[in-house]
């Protein structure tokens, strides 16, 4: 970029570097964004399709999660990455409403789009948006209904909810209960008197095999292993675990090296002293007291057959992170030389035991001193329908984390969007200013939800719409739309709840996002330096 300055130009930016300004740049951007946001449009609600996404390598992702969906698709233009950043921080905190967040951080820079053709200034909109996201809050705080740990029904609901869309809606009644009770396994009391649950503490391992109804919970750890010779016992109780980081295996030289034999004397004594070192290493593990060993790296084909005959439970090759995690939940220590393996440092487990899951072995280790620790085998008929699975799994396990941590719900289908732009509207009446536009645009975006609901469930949109506005206006603030039955209901008398930070979370998100691109009023794309006459690329040469 150049500028005149007495006649004479001035270089301030590489040459090759390519600046948008004003309305041009502010279209630009939310054009990107609402390219995105319509791209995961189509997966919201229990009848949301699903999308397929083929990477380089060919793999096949199918889903109608907004944030896989998202962060699978080769976004590089920057405003349409803060959508993405949106659905990600939705994941993050609370696990669901990717898509409503995306969708909604769309809509509203639509609207404001709306605003900036009537010549509004996009600092008036922006400030319009930050009063109706701080009134949004205040609305459905007061539509939230409180709940509590024991009411075992309205959080099989939730869980419910969250499964449904995301085929595994058919399986909800023997999973639902299950992210109940896993949820509530690893719940713990701070000093503060809050519960808190760390779902990294739920282990999910898959297993292409079955049914999803064959899924099962295991209050313990489970790792896809299996024993590492016939001969060792598939059931240990009372087990003491080795933990280690090191090989069973007489160490290589670290540098390159020829031994010469002149004969079958010396060679059988080399082989002699190679066993014999086995035999020491294998002699420490044994030593220890320990009865099951888990290894991160090999364990030599002789000292699998001396533990075996000892008795010795052995299961090599464990990833690093397993062995962190069965550390924790067995009290034990890592071991990175064998020098220092004592009684002290195994872990223990009531039993450690091997067990057929379907087609394949797989290790439990149950009865941990650590009682937090709680796995969920997931079952399939296809490698797609568990991934599936999995992801769906995941945000029902949030959903459930968030409403034990934060004790508030509301209605579902729809219901509390109608509503909060209901309120809104009488809100925005009450502003002098020119941000009562942008508040009664935010209520506008707002309606998007239960349009998109409307839309994918293949209904008339405008009707249900028109009905569901009736609905509220006459007080019934809980009517939503239930999409099975293609009717207006009380989504709370009929149980179709979600947690209230997942809705805030969404609203606090989307608003922010949309504000901060409304506010880039000058683009400016510059790359490397390149060799050769090749120009370089700029803005125009951004792909969403």
């Amino acid at each position: 970029m150049a500028a005149q300055l007495g006649g004479q130009p001035t270089t301030i930016l590489r040459q090759g570097t390519q600046r948008t300004t004003g309305s041009e740049a502010q279209k630009g951007n939310i054009m990107a964004a609402k390219v995105v946001a319509s791209a995961v449009r189509t997966t919201l609600g229990p009848k949301g399709m699903d999308k397929m996404l083929v990477n380089s390598a060919g793999q096949v992702t199918i889903t109608n999660d907004g944030a896989t969906i998202l962060d699978e698709m080769d976004i590089k233009h920057p405003a349409a990455k803060m959508v993405v950043e949106v659905a990600r921080t939705q994941d993050d905190e609370v696990g669901d409403g990717t898509t409503s967040a995306a969708i909604l951080t769309g809509e509203l820079l639509s609207k404001a789009e709306e605003l900036l053709d009537m010549n509004v200034h996009s600092t008036t909109i922006t400030a319009g948006y930050t009063l109706a996201a701080i009134k949004s809050h205040e609305i459905l705080e007061g539509l939230a209904s409180d709940i509590s740990g024991d009411d075992e029904d309205t959080l099989i609901n939730i869980a419910g909810t969250a499964l449904t869309g995301k085929g595994a809606e058919s399986s909800k009644g023997v999973l639902a209960p299950l992210v109940v009770r896993a949820v509530k396994s690893i719940i713990k009391t701070g000093v503060d008197g809050k519960d808190t649950a760390n779902i990294k503490d739920i282990q999910i391992e898959r297993r292409v095999e079955g049914e999803m109804d064959d899924t099962e919970l295991v209050e313990g750890m489970i790792i896809d292993r299996t024993r590492t010779h016939q001969s060792m016992p598939k059931r240990v109780v009372d087990a003491r675990i080795a933990i280690l980081a090191t090989p069973i295996e007489v160490r290589s030289i670290e540098f390159k090296s020829e031994i010469t034999l002149s004969g079958v004397t010396e060679r059988r004594a080399f082989i002699d002293r190679e066993e014999q070192m086995i035999k020491e290493v294998v002699d420490k593990v044994i030593n220890s007291g320990a009865n099951a060993v888990f290894c991160k790296k090999g364990v030599d084909e002789l000292a699998r057959h001396y533990l075996a005959k000892a008795g010795i439970f052995v299961i090599h090759r464990v990833n690093f992170k397993e062995l962190k995690k069965l550390a924790e939940c067995t009290n034990g220590r890592v071991i990175t030389n064998l020098d220092e393996l004592t009684l002290d440092h195994l872990g223990t487990a009531g039993v450690v035991e091997e067990v057929m899951v379907g087609n394949g072995e797989m290790i439990f280790i149950r009865d941990c001193p650590d009682k937090k620790i709680i796995s969920i085998i997931l079952r399939g008929g296809t490698e797609q329908v568990v991934d599936n699975l999995a992801r769906a799994m995941h945000d029902a396990l949030m959903v459930v984390r968030v409403v034990l941590e934060d004790g508030r719900v509301v209605a579902g289908g729809g219901s509390p969007e109608i509503e909060l732009a209901l309120r809104l509207r009488e809100y925005a009446a009450s502003l002098k200013g020119r941000e009562q536009l942008a508040v009664n645009k935010f209520a506008e975006a707002i309606e998007v939800i239960p349009t998109t609901l409307a839309e994918t469930s293949g209904l008339d949109h405008i009707d249900k719409l028109v009905e569901l506005k009736s609905r509220h206006e006459a007080g019934d603030k809980y009517a939503g739309l239930n999409v099975f039955a293609n009717e207006i209901e009380d989504m709370k008398a009929a149980g179709v709840v979600e947690p209230l930070k997942v809705k805030l979370q969404a609203i606090d998100s989307a608003s922010e996002a949309a504000s901060m691109i409304l506010r880039i009023d000058d683009i400016i794309a510059a790359t490397k330096e390149q060799k050769g006459p090749k120009q370089a690329p700029g803005l125009k040469d951004y792909e969403f």
